[in-house]
């Protein structure tokens, strides 16, 4: 018999794009989608159960519907996601408590074999005192204290939990880069969407993305490989955010401040909604992702650099209204050798 998988998230353009390809998978035999919402989209073969994580109810369909294999894409980076209702307290609740019920659930079903969970780079935080790259058994030189960042800590803290109760299961945890594509929307997304970008005067952040078609490949293949580990996943490369800006024909409007707060104040004024406290500090600071792990232990090479990543979406982003100061595609580029200028 084939795999049974259940996916969490499905509602959402990526969890369901996710769980229509694990259906067309040969070795699988059922998908069943979750969530809380119905979704909008056409889930083909996929069996939809609205199911609400934060609940027990979700052990009775692992149970009831001999799931061997639970890959849990549900845990929200941002409280205004698209059809995605409550703001930020409903959004940790989710997040958090969703993912305790979730692995109490797995704890229950002696026939699971297989846990992938996405997780996020976010995890590390963003700060000046941060290394050039984190390796995976590295940790966060300023904690995330609020929002999604403290979220991925403390989901990556009860699947520890869950993997040292089951060592019988495979548990594979994926720290992504932040995820840019054509059909990506995300604060990050809207933020480089702006007509005039604000940024951190004196800042000039290092950044690495992970395109969405190497996000769902990257899923596929814990998902059928069944990998225990902890993987940074990130494409290779890095860009700093002023060529990231000029690439995509961004006028900025650098605040003269090195505060987090005020970009996030500005971007808000802007347009970008719930621009969360971590990513305003990952775009003053950035973050690199060590990823020889994903390669050597994980089995998983990504087909888009960064730098490929990032013009991909950007071929998606509009011209700005706004004209460019003369001279500045000719302005200095600068390097990726460091944290912050």
């Amino acid at each position: 018999m084939g795999r049974v998988v259940l996916v969490t998230g499905v509602s959402r353009d990526f969890g369901g794009r996710f769980a229509r390809r694990m259906a067309a998978e040969s070795s699988i035999d059922r998908v069943i989608g979750v969530d809380v919402v119905p979704p909008r989209h056409d889930l083909g073969d996929v069996g939809f159960i609205r199911a609400d994580i934060r609940t027990p109810v979700i052990a009775k369909v692992i149970a009831g519907q001999d799931v061997d294999t639970v890959v849990h894409l549900s845990v929200q980076s941002s409280p205004n996601e698209p059809g995605q209702p409550g703001g930020r307290t409903s959004m940790k609740e989710h997040n958090v408590i969703g993912t305790m019920q979730l692995l109490a659930a797995c704890q229950k079903a002696p026939g699971l074999e297989r846990l992938v969970v996405k997780s996020s780079g976010a995890v590390y935080g963003s700060s000046s005192r941060d290394p050039a790259m984190f390796t995976e058994d590295m940790s966060a030189k300023r904690m995330p204290r609020s929002g999604y960042g403290k979220d991925v800590l403390e989901v990556e803290g009860y699947v520890r939990g869950f993997a040292r109760r089951r060592p019988d299961v495979a548990v594979t945890m994926l720290r992504a880069a932040n995820v840019v594509g054509p059909s990506v929307v995300s604060p990050l997304t809207q933020y480089f969407r702006l007509p005039v970008v604000p940024t951190v005067l004196g800042y000039d952040a290092r950044l690495q993305f992970l395109h969405e078609g190497d996000l769902l490949n990257v899923l596929r293949h814990a998902t059928l490989g069944g990998v225990h580990g902890t993987f940074n996943v990130a494409g290779d490369g890095v860009l700093v955010l002023s060529q990231a800006l000029r690439r995509i024909g961004r006028p900025t409007l650098p605040v003269p401040t090195f505060a987090i707060g005020p970009l996030a104040a500005l971007s808000r004024q802007a347009g970008v909604k719930g621009l969360p406290p971590e990513l305003a500090g990952y775009l003053t600071f950035g973050r690199g992702l060590d990823t020889a792990r994903m390669r050597s232990v994980l089995g998983f090479s990504p087909a888009f650099t960064t730098a490929q990543a990032f013009a991909d979406f950007g071929r998606t982003v509009a011209p700005s209204p706004v004209p460019r100061p003369l001279g500045a595609t000719a302005s200095t580029a600068s390097t990726a050798g460091g944290t912050h200028g």
